[in-house]
């Protein structure tokens, strides 16, 4: 099968708006990374002003014990809260590509095919053996792939449970520990 102009500038174009959808989800993932930098920088920053405040009004060593375990907790919480948004977004980011490399694999996959099936029409007498031989591949290719994606969507989804369990344990050691701080 011969590349025509025609072919040539459909997957150009093809190729052109795949990059474009990439670059805007890497751009869209960098803007909300950077808003949640901002924010969580503004609020820890004005945190901060509060508990030095509150730092400063501290008349007794027992007023201090009581403040620690108060500010420590809020800290905790936010500093969890932001990792989840974190690591949201790079889930977010990272699903969106998957579906577009997805998208771009089932489209090669297709136009392969295709060619393979006119190639066969116009190949001499006894290439159907090459011609099935090439077909069992992709599909071995394809089989492949799809164990692969089922394998990385499993690791995923076994690793959000793992940040999840760790990140609920840590908000609640720190609770604990304010806690047992207060009762002392």
């Amino acid at each position: 099968m011969l590349a025509t102009p025609e072919n040539l500038t459909t997957a150009n174009k093809a190729n052109v708006e795949t990059f474009l959808t990439l670059a805007n989800t890497a751009f869209a993932s960098a803007e909300r990374l950077a808003a949640l930098n901002l924010n969580t920088a503004r609020a820890f920053l004005e945190d901060g002003m509060a508990n030095a405040k509150a730092l400063l009004g501290v008349k007794d060593i027992q007023q201090l014990v009581s403040l620690q375990s108060t500010l420590a907790q809020p800290s905790v919480e936010k500093f969890v809260a932001y990792s989840r948004s974190v690591y949201e977004i790079a889930t977010q980011t990272q699903e969106e590509v998957s579906k577009i490399a997805e998208s771009q694999f089932a489209e090669v996959n297709k136009t392969v095919t295709s060619a393979l099936d006119k190639a066969a029409k116009n190949a001499p007498a006894g290439s159907d053996v090459a011609v099935a031989a090439v077909k069992s591949a992709i599909a071995a290719a394809n089989s492949a792939y799809d164990s692969m994606s089922k394998a990385a969507k499993q690791v995923a989804e076994i690793a959000e449970a793992n940040i999840s369990a760790a990140t609920n344990a840590t908000v609640k050691a720190a609770g604990s520990a304010a806690k047992a701080k207060k009762a002392a």
